[in-house]
């Protein structure tokens, strides 16, 4: 695929959408939640005048604010910002996982998409996640163990967005982590519960049991002292060899040796898998809203173009001056069932279906699908659109997406800015760990069925295709084209909601980014309506109900991240209460 050269946004900011080509099971209750809530952290909005980081860890933040500091750049900063995380956030993502990055080149006013997502084994087929007699196995066994692991992407997404934006050394950006590795940390207050809540599924295997541990048995406290010089080995190799000895050389072997070696269904994954994965600059996807542009990440990606959906098809209600009520609400949550019923069936790798990315956002279509919404009762179940484009009939698919994830944001003293979300899928992802790291179990993002009542699911299993993802990394420009917000957060497929939510409060209800981090979550996925328990849960319950919602009062943990350049170019910053983030800039 060749190298994309970046989109100018002159264009967009006149009035143009622009967006990418197209290119030629159910969940048992009995699976913890990945990632725990560990308190409510209150938090006020950080300023700064030249550069800033947010990112889901303080070791993390506190790594990239020197990275920063010292002179190096927003591509620098994410490389030490992930690596730290994959330390002190193990649960969440690593560079057993896979990525998406939107990068701001300041210099020459241009936005990248990065797509560093896992991919399938070349061997995978339909057959994947059928066992020995035939039948497709059970989310939470599909999840642990060998079969689950896609090639590893975020390590080369790295290595691609720091040989082509970097400033500082690729070896130096090693250090801040591999010093914690060898030196230790304290234990965080959410790895703990997260350990705790999985600790069933971590003790399965020897390597995480050895680590997650203590040496009596017992899950990792809160603030026990932890090393991991398997991991600053790991990395001590990269920083001299680059990424080679990951993608070619002994890490890989032994990657592949750990796959073979473990018990559960045996992985399909090669060395020849992991020679052949490559980073893939897409073209970003943007969608206007009150003439903003709002930019991220194109299939296999599904963030941008529902988080898309959802804007533009609101834009036509005064959203702004409602506030934030029932009502304005109400709207929301009804546009969202509409953008996730086009999600379920269209949204996949575009390099193996025919995704009508322009036809998703196409102003007519979104125009009359907004028609469906009514302003004071509920539509219940949405009906799938059919957009300009549209070549090949699919069978919509819902399927299960955990909650594990990260994501940081960060703005250099260039005006660099770096939006990446990050992952290994589940918490934990696949409970396999080599070298100090943990593997992805990014496999079971895939729909289990290749196929629905005669019809394909667009994201079926196939060799070498990326699965489809929540993820929503974001940039939002003005119609000037100045970047004003860089926004995202982890949720599984709740992620949409978040960073549309998010969005909203910012432009249309004039909150700073801490305020907007803070909100109380309401999200609907084409079905039942999530409401975040808080202390006004039940009054909304009962408001939204009478407008025919059927209304689930849950926790709702989210990670947004997010920094917002004011009119001024000063920095204002927010990292979400739910979770241990910290922003800090000069």
């Amino acid at each position: 695929m060749p190298f994309y050269s970046g989109l100018n946004l002159k264009t967009l900011c006149a009035g143009v959408l622009l967006f990418s080509g197209v290119l030629t099971a159910s969940a048992s209750n009995s699976i913890p939640d990945p990632e725990p809530s560990t308190g409510w952290q209150d938090k006020e909005a950080v300023h700064a005048e030249h550069f800033m980081a947010v990112t889901a860890h303080p070791l993390a933040t506190q790594a990239a604010y020197q990275i920063l500091k010292a002179g190096g750049n927003a591509a620098d900063a994410a490389v030490t910002t992930q690596l730290v995380l994959n330390l002190v956030e193990p649960q969440s993502s690593g560079i057993g996982g896979g990525a998406f990055m939107l990068y701001w080149d300041a210099k020459n006013q241009a936005l990248f998409s990065f797509d560093g997502r896992e991919t399938a084994p070349a061997a995978a087929d339909a057959d994947y996640f059928k066992d020995s007699t035939g039948q497709l196995m059970k989310w939470r066994e599909a999840r642990l163990g060998p079969r689950a692991v896609g090639v590893p992407g975020t390590l080369s997404l790295l290595h691609t967005v720091h040989q082509r934006f970097g400033r500082s050394p690729w070896t130096k950006l090693f250090a801040p982590a591999i010093t914690l590795s060898r030196e230790g940390f304290a234990v965080s207050p959410r790895m703990a519960k997260s350990i705790e809540a999985s600790k069933e599924y971590l003790s399965r295997f020897s390597g995480t049991r050895a680590y997650f541990f203590t040496d009596q048995g017992v899950p990792l406290p809160e603030g026990y002292h932890l090393t991991n010089p398997g991991f600053a080995q790991t990395l001590e190799l990269i920083a001299e060899q680059g990424i080679a000895p990951f993608y070619q050389g002994s890490i890989g072997k032994k990657l592949i040796e750990t796959l073979q070696e473990a018990s559960g269904r045996p992985s399909l994954m090669t060395m020849q898998d992991l020679n052949g994965y490559k980073t893939l600059s897409r073209a970003p996807v943007c969608a206007r809203y009150h003439g903003n542009a709002i930019c991220g990440m194109g299939p296999p990606s599904s963030g941008a173009l529902t988080v898309g959906q959802i804007l533009q098809l609101i834009e036509r209600f005064d959203i702004a001056g409602l506030g934030l009520n029932p009502k304005s609400m109400h709207l929301v949550l009804e546009a969202s069932r509409l953008a996730f019923a086009d999600r379920a069936r269209y949204m996949a790798d575009s390099n193996f279906v025919e995704v009508p990315v322009a036809g998703l956002l196409d102003q007519d279509y979104l125009r009359g699908r907004s028609q469906l919404i009514q302003p004071s009762r509920s539509m219940g179940k949405a009906s799938v659109g059919k957009p300009p484009g549209v070549t090949i009939a699919h069978a919509a698919m819902q399927q299960f997406e955990p909650a594990g994830t990260s994501h940081f944001s960060i703005v250099d003293a260039q005006g660099n800015i770096v939006s990446m979300t990050t992952t290994i899928e589940s918490g934990f992802g696949s409970m396999l760990m080599t070298q100090g790291f943990l593997l992805n179990n990014e496999m079971t993002d895939f729909s289990f069925r290749a196929s629905k009542a005669g019809q394909p699911i667009a994201n079926r299993v196939e060799g070498g295709k990326r699965p489809r993802s929540s993820m929503a990394p974001t940039i939002v420009f003005d119609r000037t084209g100045v970047p004003t917000l860089v926004a995202g957060s982890p949720g599984g497929s709740r992620i949409i909601c978040y960073v549309a939510q998010a969005l909203i409060g910012i432009l249309d209800w004039q909150m700073n980014p801490q305020q907007a981090a803070a909100m109380p979550h309401f999200c609907n996925r084409n079905g039942t309506t999530d409401i975040e328990s808080h202390a006004g849960a039940d009054r909304l319950s009962t408001a939204l109900t009478g407008m025919g919602h059927e209304v689930r009062v849950r926790n709702l943990n989210s990670g947004l991240h997010l920094i917002q350049r004011l009119p001024s170019g000063e920095l204002l910053g927010g990292a979400d209460p739910r979770r241990e983030g910290l922003v800090l800039g000069e």
